[in-house]
Order: C-alpha cells, then sequence, then structure tokens
C-alpha cells in the first residue's frame, strides 16, 4: 500500500456526505475571493456568548505583527463542541476508537462523552 493509493467513497456515504466535491470548490472560491465574508458565514454556525463584529486583524509589520480571528467575539468551546448536542443526538454515537490491542476498542454516546469531560477536573485536581 502506498500513500497515493485511492479508496473509493461508498455510494451510501457519498449521499449522506454534508459536502460535495463541487461544495467544496465553491467554498474553497469564496475563501480565497472573499474571506471576510466567508469565515463571517462560518463564524454563524457557532453559538457565541458575545458573536463577533471583526472577523480579522492581520499585520504582518515588524513593529506591529498580530494575526487574530473574531477577536471581539466570545464563546464557549466545550458547549460548541459537545454540551450542544445533548438535546438531539445524546444517544447517538460521538467517538468510536481503536486501541493497540483488538481488545482496546470501542465507542460513547454524546452523553456518554459528556460525563467523561465533566469528570476530568476533578482527576485533575487529586
Amino acid at each position: 500500500m502506498s500513500d497515493s493509493e485511492l479508496y473509493p467513497v461508498p455510494s451510501d456515504w457519498a449521499r449522506r456526505a454534508r459536502m460535495t466535491k463541487s461544495g467544496y470548490e465553491a467554498a474553497r472560491m469564496a475563501a480565497r475571493e472573499t474571506p471576510d465574508a466567508f469565515w463571517a458565514e462560518q463564524a454563524r454556525r457557532l453559538d457565541w456568548i458575545t458573536p463577533p463584529t471583526a472577523i480579522r486583524d492581520v499585520s504582518f509589520d515588524k513593529a506591529d505583527f498580530r494575526i487574530r480571528w473574531f477577536g471581539d467575539g466570545v464563546l464557549n468551546v466545550a458547549w460548541n463542541c459537545l454540551d450542544r448536542h445533548l438535546a438531539e443526538r445524546g444517544d447517538q454515537t460521538a467517538i468510536i476508537w481503536e486501541g493497540d490491542e483488538p481488545t482496546l476498542s470501542g465507542g460513547l454516546t454524546w452523553r456518554e462523552l459528556h460525563a467523561e469531560v465533566c469528570r476530568m477536573p476533578a482527576k485533575a485536581t487529586h
């Protein structure tokens, strides 16, 4: 097997895909041609505490170098990655994992993953 080997996408997977090849190309062009508008649209996919009004603030000047995205926005990353999925997808699989040994594999639902994540701060303090 080589890194350049291609594996065809099963047709039932392709039908369920959230992004088609033409959609990808359109998104890529929009990101290149109108980056602020494109990324503002992408930001609307998240739940913000305070939605951003400044999309990007970039300077490559040595005296004032900065790269800031959504600089005035405030969000809770954990909420966006996990908590907001509980109501609709709580009992659906969130993660499937495979360990180094055949017996080390499994999956977690969104609710199980949430419980494990909530346990981490308690473990870290002991």
